[in-house]
């Protein structure tokens, strides 16, 4: 049997919205949002936090053992030592990525990515609007489907990388690698769908989520959050200016 995981990356610190992962929509921290759903997932064993050991993110600790969720702490820059290191703390051979700001992340593409992890040679594998190119740039895509990769293939990454910086577009590492065999999950999309945020990265994300989840709540579909979307385009005007900067700030850190 192989021990299946969510780790889920987080950190306090970020700048652009600060502490964003406790920030709270109708009155419940964001992070508390994203495990509840993730718990209903089939093909996973444990939902785990992911977060440093840095102070900074103490407040965060104390907050997960008030709710009993299960978290590791490890390097700050490096990502991936971090979910290397988590690994071999909790002997997990499959490691799925949400990451912590994609609150409107389904447990349908948890288990579906889990799932072609289990019984194919895949390596790494993530949802994309194409299979032969990513795009790091669709935020509905990214924010309704994580990604996932075998521990094995995160040994390599961690024995062959040249930077202990690992925090931002550390997916590029498993894409760019030629020993890694990648595969995308295409998920259908069209204009007006691509142009739909779902992650936090900013208070217009922040306020466009507090929108949805006032009037979908906690357990919705795809379909259910598509429809939704679909009788009320004007949410969009909440984050129509994101991407840009959402991309220069991407490129900068990437090249740092």
């Amino acid at each position: 049997m192989l021990n299946i995981d969510i780790f889920i990356p987080i950190r306090l610190n970020s700048t652009r919205l600060p502490k964003k992962h406790l920030q709270k929509i109708n009155e419940k921290p964001v992070i508390e949002y994203l495990f509840e759903r993730l718990e209903k997932c089939h093909e996973v064993r444990h939902v785990i936090v992911c977060t440093t050991n840095q102070p900074t993110d103490n407040e965060l600790i104390t907050f997960l053992e008030q709710k009993n969720i299960k978290y590791f702490r490890g390097n700050e820059k490096d990502i991936l030592k971090r979910f290397l290191d988590a690994a071999n703390y909790f002997e997990t051979d499959i490691i799925v990525d949400v990451e912590g700001d994609k609150v409107f992340t389904l447990p349908f593409y948890v288990d579906k990515i889990a799932n072609h992890l289990k019984n194919h040679d895949s390596d790494f594998v993530i949802g994309n609007d194409s299979i032969t190119k990513f795009n790091p740039s669709n935020h509905f895509i990214h924010g309704i489907s994580p990604s996932g990769f075998k521990k094995k293939a995160l040994e390599k990454i961690c024995q062959s990388k040249h930077t202990d910086n690992t925090d931002t577009g550390y997916h590029n590492f498993f894409l760019n690698s030629e020993s890694i065999k990648s595969t995308f999950i295409p998920i259908k999309t069209d204009e007006f769908l691509d142009k739909i945020r779902l992650t936090l990265d900013y208070p217009e994300d922040l306020k466009f989520a507090e929108t949805v989840f006032k009037q979908l709540k906690n357990n919705f579909s795809e379909e259910e959050l598509i429809t939704f979307f679909r009788k009320n385009p004007q949410l969009c005007l909440i984050t129509k200016d994101l991407d840009k900067k959402w991309k220069l700030n991407y490129n900068k850190l990437k090249s740092c």
